[in-house]
């Protein structure tokens, strides 16, 4: 890849680190284009005056609200991502967790390890037929409903931003957040961390679950009160809590989400890891040729567009 990179542009010197291009600014005098991913540097005035010839940012990650400023905006400086790329692993393991949820497979795996027999499979849902509830059809949800459809479930979202006539076209039904916790099997948190979403999920929301359902967060920690999440797990041990990500993350070291029997943490592996890194470099580059090229790109970012982005 960095054979393909090299015959499109003159690359002024090799992959640094956000502290060593601040420590070295000058590097940026003539540049053009940046390449970067995950710990990107702050973009704002004191960096762009080391960059005057700065046209666009190639980001081979995820969400670039931890970087980009109100500065780079005013220069018009091209953005593109790989957040949409980055997306389908999430999904996958969305897809795997909504599917194993729906066999009870958390906790039935648990209780035959610490009873050392095959517990009851008396309640598991099973997956045809099933209701599964969506927060949020950005990039990630929007993936989670189309690898559902195989599946012969239905389908709840809440979505303030989706319109009566595009759930049609996507088979959803919209609904309230109280009303997609109390009937769904399984719900499925997908909204960006946001002022205005920040402890969006509260206690009340997850005691009202049916009896053995399932709650499954991949977008980020902040989103859940997990002091009420905590106490309606320890009164509702039908219920189980799949936590890819929380707040503060990891959990601090006498945190109960290590010890409830219902709740099963990843550390925070939904993402792209391993081969799957490949394919954001991949679709940056394919964009890199496209921008030299002067033809327009697929995953452009606009400041209206990032308003409604998650969190890196």
């Amino acid at each position: 890849m960095r054979e393909a990179i090299d015959e499109l542009i003159d690359v002024v010197a090799p992959p640094q680190t956000a502290e060593e291009i601040l420590a070295h600014p000058e590097l940026l005098r003539e540049v053009e284009v940046i390449l970067s991913g995950w710990g990107a540097p702050l973009i704002d005035e004191a960096f762009l005056a080391h960059a005057p010839c700065l046209r666009a940012i190639f980001y081979g990650a995820g969400s670039i609200r931890g970087f980009v400023t109100d500065a780079l905006w005013k220069r018009g400086i091209l953005v593109t991502s790989a957040q949409e790329v980055n997306a389908i692993p999430v999904a996958e393991y969305t897809l795997s967790a909504i599917l194993f949820s729906l066999k009870h497979g958390w906790r039935l795996a648990g209780q035959a390890r610490q009873q050392q027999r095959f517990p009851t499979r008396d309640g598991v849902p099973g997956v045809y037929g099933a209701t599964v509830g969506i927060i949020s059809l950005g990039m990630v949800g929007r993936h989670v409903r189309e690898f559902l459809r195989p599946f012969h479930l239905h389908v709840l979202v809440y979505d303030p931003y989706v319109s009566h006539t595009e759930a049609t076209e996507l088979d959803v039904s919209l609904c309230s957040l109280e009303e997609l916790f109390h009937e769904a099997q399984v719900v499925s948190l997908h909204t960006p961390l946001l002022p205005e979403t920040t402890g969006l999920i509260r206690g009340t929301h997850l005691s009202s679950m049916r009896k053995g359902s399932t709650f499954i967060n991949t977008s980020r920690g902040g989103l859940v009160r997990h002091e009420e999440l905590i106490a309606v797990l320890e009164q509702r041990s039908d219920l189980h809590a799949v936590l890819d990500v929380t707040d503060p993350e990891p959990p601090q070291p006498d945190s109960q989400l290590y010890t409830l029997p219902n709740v099963t943490l990843t550390p925070h592996i939904s993402g792209s890891l391993g081969s799957e890194r490949r394919r954001l470099g991949q679709v940056m580059l394919e964009e890199l040729q496209h921008f030299v090229a002067g033809e327009p790109l697929r995953y452009a970012i606009t400041r209206e567009r990032l308003s409604l982005m998650a969190t890196p």
